[in-house]
């Protein structure tokens, strides 16, 4: 169950970068600098698109580590560009599938600190559950909203990406 969930929002990281690439037609064919998109937001008091993609990136990263009894790797909060945002993405999803299946072995009665909760913890399944799978999806949406909100062609196929279909 962890390694397909990992796997599910590793392609939605992937999706998101395929945005990227909408992104950036749309602001030259509007004739707009594309680092425009990097500081928008739907609302002032909201975090802007570039913490959008940080944020699924850290989730996702710190469920493939936590849930395999690893430490998740650090990576600085300095992007800056479009193209530093798909290095980003591009070095969450190497991550998340190196590891493999059989790390996951366990994950469920695994415990896991949060930054936030000092002496606390919450167990694997419950992290995964209530704290991963929302946070990543939701930055991820945040990050499609906030490029749609500024006119990009995006669609919610885009969001959802490749879908396998079979014949009936």
């Amino acid at each position: 169950m962890y390694y397909q969930v990992i796997s599910q929002c590793t392609q939605s990281l992937k999706n998101l970068e395929a945005c990227l690439d909408k992104a950036e037609q749309h602001a030259a064919a509007k004739k707009f600098d594309v680092g425009v998109l990097m500081t928008s937001r739907l609302a002032p008091d909201m975090q802007h698109f570039t913490y959008q993609i940080q944020s699924a990136c850290d989730y996702v990263k710190a469920a493939a580590a936590w849930l395999s009894g690893q430490t998740p790797p650090k990576h600085d909060d300095n992007e800056q560009t479009i193209d530093e945002l798909r290095a980003r993405i591009r070095k969450t999803v190497a991550f998340a599938e190196s590891v493999k299946e059989a790390h996951y072995a366990g994950a469920s009665e695994r415990k896991v600190k949060l930054s936030w909760a000092p002496g606390k913890v919450i167990g694997g399944e419950d992290y995964l559950l209530q704290m991963a799978i929302p946070n990543i999806f939701f930055h991820i949406a945040m990050a499609y909203a906030i490029l749609r909100h500024n006119g990009v062609n995006v669609g919610k196929m885009d969001f959802l990406g490749p879908i396998n279909l079979v014949d009936a």
